[in-house]
């Protein structure tokens, strides 16, 4: 089989179970997960933080431009002879003209950066979406537990008062009484839990998703994995944002080592002045500069070896992400074979659990059971339903943290069928470094900055 699916008989029988819920439906799992993109506020930060490092990019471009600033400046001196007022108005510039590439270097840095970031806002994406997924299920979970806990009352009420009945006539003890008060006692304590476990559950889809679930649909088919775990490892290895992450941070850190190496070599700069004295005197002037470090201490030494060691970091940092994926790849397949036999398991448990329910009222009522019998099996059968219902929540879900553990579960790659975030666009109108207030590209990032609402 190519792909790992769903058993379909299993899962049919799971469906059986909730039969008592009412069939219309409102909402889906895909409408968790829109919503869960759209209203996150942990996405929305994120792509801030991705916002900022671009700012960084277009800053590192700025320092190989001319630094243009004006000076006007007026002075009164009160000297024995009389007052006299002095001034001047100028014009100054300073040019970054050569240093070695090391701007350059800083450039390259902070694309990197940009590019990193980028991965981390995937990774964010990513527990965005499998966050909307557990809720949704969970919310389906505790609704048909609470289903079954209802049921259970209801069935061990009718068991009392039948117990009851029976007593009266003589044919039960006070103590076939007693139990099944007992235990209607403990199904009534059961259910109280079971509300509570579900109004949690409410709560966290409400915060993941940004509204209170209404009726949830059964989840769709999960989406395709893979067919072995050499090959979801494979898959993770080349696409998990978390790597692609790590590898640019190897890459940030090597760039860092060359800039912190370039600072020992001299830089060239042109200067330029234009100013005018009260008297109207021409004060301009033009120059270079050539300009390095001999002696700071030994500061300059220690950057360089900080970067060095902070490279080595990133690398083993690369290392241990590549063995936590593949950890997690491991993890979540075996999740998935293990929710897949509870799931068989639990419908075979079911089903023999039901029959012999069956059998012990048919038996009480020859006097071939007794009351504890028959709400022994029906304890049994409540159990097996709730396992039943777990297994089939719990094997949905692990498809999906297969697909994250894989770095698959983005909303392209569910093919949810909304716009999403462009995280080139805000890039693209910053890299050069625009002047916001006069040049084209500024024009065309206050058209990004109107789309983001971020005027």
């Amino acid at each position: 089989m190519l792909f790992k699916r769903l058993s379909r008989t299993a899962a049919a029988a799971a469906l059986a179970s909730l039969s008592w819920q009412a069939p219309a439906w409102s909402e889906t799992l895909t409408d968790a997960l829109i919503a869960a993109y759209r209203t996150s506020g942990l996405l929305e930060q994120n792509r801030a933080l991705l916002r900022a490092a671009d700012e960084d990019v277009a800053q590192a471009v700025a320092t190989l431009r001319p630094i243009i600033n004006w000076a006007a400046s007026a002075n009164y001196s009160n000297p024995s002879l009389g007052d006299e007022v002095t001034g001047s108005v100028g014009l100054s510039a300073d040019w970054l003209l050569y240093d070695f590439g090391r701007s350059q270097l800083s450039i390259d840095l902070q694309k990197e950066t940009v590019l990193a970031t980028r991965e981390s806002l995937k990774s964010v994406e990513q527990q965005v979406l499998l966050r909307a997924v557990a809720a949704f299920l969970n919310v389906r979970r505790q609704n048909a537990l609470v289903g079954l806990r209802e049921n259970n009352v209801r069935l061990i009420s009718q068991q009392l008062r039948a117990a009851r009945d029976r007593f009266e006539v003589g044919e039960v003890t006070r103590t076939d009484v007693s139990i099944a008060e007992a235990r209607l006692a403990a199904a009534r304590s059961g259910l109280a839990a079971a509300q509570g476990a579900l109004a949690q559950a409410r709560e966290e889809y409400r915060a993941s998703t940004g509204e209170f679930p209404g009726r949830l649909q059964p989840p769709p088919a999960p989406p395709a994995t893979a067919a072995t775990l050499a090959a979801a490892r494979s898959v993770a290895l080349d696409r998990h944002p978390d790597l692609l992450k790590a590898q640019r941070d190897v890459t940030v850190a090597e760039l860092a080592v060359a800039v912190a190496a370039g600072s020992l070599r001299p830089s060239l700069r042109g200067t330029a002045s234009v100013g005018l004295d009260d008297d109207g005197d021409d004060n301009s002037s033009v120059g270079v500069t050539l300009s390095g470090p001999i002696y700071q201490g030994g500061q300059l030494s220690s950057r360089i070896r900080q970067s060095q060691a902070s490279r080595d970091a990133a690398r083993a940092g690369l290392y241990t992400t590549a063995q936590t994926i593949e950890q997690n790849v491991g993890n979540a397949w075996a999740d998935l074979a293990v929710a897949g036999a509870s799931l068989e398991a639990s419908d075979q448990q079911v089903r023999a659990s039901r029959l012999a329910l069956r059998g012990a009222q048919e038996e009480l009522q020859v006097g071939a059971r007794t009351t504890l019998d028959v709400l022994d099996r029906e304890q049994e059968l409540l159990d097996a339903q709730t396992s039943l219902i777990s297994a089939q929540i719990d094997q949905t879900l692990a498809v999906y943290q297969l697909l994250s553990s894989m770095g698959l579960l983005t909303v392209d790659h569910l093919n949810l069928g909304i716009a999403t975030y462009d995280p080139a666009a805000y890039y693209n109108a910053v890299k050069n470094a625009p002047t916001v207030l006069v040049s084209p590209q500024g024009e065309r990032l206050d058209r990004v900055l109107r789309s983001l609402n971020r005027n």
